[in-house]
């Protein structure tokens, strides 16, 4: 019986127990689903989880040697979510001083987002900067991590480079040419935020950031600024309206420097036109004078019918032709082929082509790269025009031997003069530093290319090209000054002064085209304007690159 009675108490005691902590349990229930719901609502709203973005690092651009034309810095930028914005008048004032905006302004773009849950108040802010905000502890205020683009060459190389936008993302030159490249693929991560939009903790990377690829450009930091700087302070003594220098690698086809002025500082793009951000060297056009006739005269002795001491009458300086007149400045009377590229005769020249189908020039010129764009990819690249042979009557073909009725631009006018610095061979052109260059096309006959480069060096010694020499060393090159095309025929008193220079004749290494358009004072002829900045370009050039010197002829 005793037995029974305490095996009985046992299963009380054990059933009392067990009610007891049911009885807790759903006291605690009651209690966190009823008494307290308004509170847990309120930390459910105050902390959530959310999946955030991890900005991808922008590839860098450096220029051959590695030296940084592009890179990307950590920046933040501040949102606010207006439904949670809730500042007391101090950290209002303070949030408004930081951001650099009135308190009017600040207000009126928490208001017009009032609707909304997510309103930028600045793009990518300086760390230092985001802090500070931060601290102000204010509801409804977020922060995002970006990067930001900085360029370290600023307006030096701005053209060529070009620029992001504040999502990173390339919109001019280079940045936008390679776009994909350079663009890295953005990571995923899951955090939890309070209210205030602060990650209290970081639940685990979804997916990891990519970064770009780095971009390793044909171009010399060091020659890009010594062009720019040159090509400016000649801008602004001719009163010019505008200038771009060119310098290609003679033996691969890298393109070493590309100079515009006016350029831009593309740190701080705010107040400028449009229109600078142009690189002027691929994009505009213009027609080249007298530079092309190296190429009329290499088109010529192609034919089989001329030889360098080939005679021709240019008396009485003038001739006419389809009923219109050609004139040199001078009557330079009777001249061989090379007198008339040193005299620069436009009636010596026009009697060459004339001598010839025009399909002979016009084919000619369309292999060396005019009318057509470099393969460059890049944004915007012109590929220029050229009168087509249907077209051209003699007086055309005529003009279009000494430099009008093709439209060409400065890349265009270095990359065909290739062909007198390597035998006859035309090779493509890059912006990519390549260690292999590329054999490319054989377009006049190695003798051919050497007679014509001959004759351009003669032009520097008893020439237009005086002004372009460079002690030590043997150049070639030829001068060009055109008139500028408008609406309504030429321009009164508008030309384009040009120069392209080939150095060393012995073993070339440049080609510099040097375009100076519309000098305004102190004369506009290409041997006073563009030939001494070529001396200073090229005479640069070969310092930098410690090419050996050569005797100069004469």
């Amino acid at each position: 019986m005793k037995k029974t009675y305490n095996h009985f108490a046992r299963l009380v005691t054990v059933a009392v127990f067990f009610s007891l902590i049911l009885a807790i349990l759903i006291w605690r229930m009651v209690d966190l689903t009823v008494l307290h719901r308004q509170f847990l609502q309120g930390q459910g709203d105050a902390r959530s989880i959310r999946v955030i973005d991890i900005p991808a690092y922008r590839g860098m651009i450096t220029d051959r040697n590695g030296t940084p034309l592009a890179v990307s810095t950590p920046v933040e930028s501040v949102w606010v979510n207006p439904k949670e914005f809730a500042p007391d008048k101090e950290q209002f004032m303070r949030l408004a001083k930081y951001l650099n905006l009135t308190p009017k302004e600040l207000s009126r773009k928490i208001v017009y987002a009032e609707n909304r849950e997510f309103v930028y108040l600045q793009r990518q802010i300086p760390p230092t900067l985001s802090k500070k905000i931060e601290a102000l502890k204010i509801p409804g205020i977020n922060f995002q991590k970006e990067f930001k683009r900085y360029y370290p060459d600023s307006d030096s190389i701005s053209q060529l480079i070009g620029f992001t936008n504040v999502d990173d993302q390339g919109i001019e030159g280079i940045e936008l040419a390679y776009q994909d490249w350079l663009m890295g693929v953005v990571g995923k991560k899951r955090v939890i935020k309070d209210r205030l939009g602060r990650v209290v903790d970081d639940l685990g990377i979804l997916k990891e950031p990519r970064p770009g690829h780095e971009l390793t450009l044909s171009i010399d930091r060091r020659l890009q600024y010594l062009a720019y700087s040159e090509l400016g302070k000649t801008v602004e003594e001719f009163s010019a309206k505008s200038g771009s220098v060119v310098v290609v690698d003679a033996e691969n086809g890298e393109i070493l420097a590309v100079a515009n002025v006016p350029s831009y500082n593309p740190n701080s793009r705010g107040h400028y036109d449009k229109e600078t951000y142009r690189n002027r060297a691929l994009t505009d056009t213009f027609e080249p004078g007298s530079v092309i006739k190296s190429f009329s005269i290499a088109s010529a002795l192609e034919t089989g019918l001329f030889t360098p001491d080939t005679i021709i009458d240019t008396n009485p300086g003038w001739m006419t032709v389809h009923g219109r007149t050609v004139r040199d400045i001078h009557n330079y009377g009777v001249l061989d082929v090379t007198g008339i590229l040193q005299h620069s005769s436009n009636v010596g020249v026009t009697k060459m082509v004339l001598s010839s189908p025009p399909e002979q020039l016009i084919g000619f010129l369309q292999k060396c790269g005019f009318g057509q764009r470099s393969d460059l990819g890049y944004p915007g690249e012109s590929e220029g025009g050229i009168v087509k042979a249907k077209d051209a009557n003699p007086f055309v073909l005529a003009t279009l031997g000494f430099g009008y009725g093709l439209s060409v631009t400065a890349l265009q006018l270095a990359k065909a003069n290739l062909i007198f610095a390597n035998k006859g061979r035309l090779i493509p052109v890059t912006l990519i530093h390549n260690d292999t260059p590329t054999p490319g096309i054989q377009v006049i006959q190695p003798k051919t290319a050497e007679q014509v480069l001959l004759m351009m060096e003669s032009v520097m010694n008893k020439g237009t090209g005086k002004a372009a020499r460079i002690p030590g060393y043997r150049v070639a090159g030829k001068t060009g000054t055109a008139r500028v095309a408008g609406k309504n025929g030429y321009k009164d008193r508008k030309y384009t002064a040009s120069f392209i220079g080939i150095a060393p004749v012995s073993k070339p290494k440049f080609v510099v085209a040097v375009i100076i358009h519309e000098p305004s004072r102190k004369g506009y002829y290409a041997a006073s304007v563009a030939a001494p900045l070529f001396a200073k370009v090229m005479s640069g050039s070969l310092r930098l690159f410690n090419i050996p010197t050569d005797e100069p002829v004469g």
